[in-house]
């Protein structure tokens, strides 16, 4: 007596393949809830755009270009770093920035602008000589960003 066997099939189930369509579906529904309430504004972002237009401002200012000023001002919508001819804009979304200057309290960047110049040796030469200004960018999280009298940028406040 012979035994007929059922010839091997390979693939998936159309149970199968409707069950993997049905999770992926679930999980991408989840992801999009998670990632559509974030705002597109990020205070670490806008601390980096800071320093790198800082850093360019002082690279002019050692090079002997008139550009050795940058200018840092925020309109109702959007943070605005000036370093001569480079500018860098960043929606703000409700962030706010301030500076302090050495010993004073945080005051808000006027949408007028705030103005640090830099000596040719690449110190700080304004609003005031040789001294240190913190930059505090806060919105759903806070960064410091400090211009030291030197010259110098880094994160957190300065010493």
């Amino acid at each position: 007596m012979r035994i007929n066997d059922a010839p091997m099939s390979s693939g998936f189930t159309l149970v199968e393949l409707v069950t993997v369509i049905i999770l992926i579906g679930v999980l991408s529904a989840l992801g999009v809830g998670l990632f559509a309430s974030r705002s597109a504004f990020s205070p670490l972002l806008a601390t980096q755009q800071l320093a790198s237009a800082t850093l360019l401002a002082q690279q002019a200012a050692l090079a002997g270009n008139p550009s050795n000023t940058l200018t840092v001002s925020q309109t109702s919508d959007q943070l605005v770093f000036d370093a001569g001819v480079n500018q860098f804009d960043i929606t703000r979304e409700g962030a706010t920035l301030s500076y302090r200057l050495a010993g004073g309290s945080y005051t808000n960047v006027p949408d007028t602008g705030f103005k640090v110049d830099f000596s040719p040796m690449g110190r700080v030469s304004g609003p005031v000589v040789r001294e240190s200004i913190d930059f505090r960018i806060s919105g759903d999280s806070q960064f410091d960003l400090c211009l030291s009298s030197l010259g110098a940028v880094y994160t957190g406040t300065c010493q």
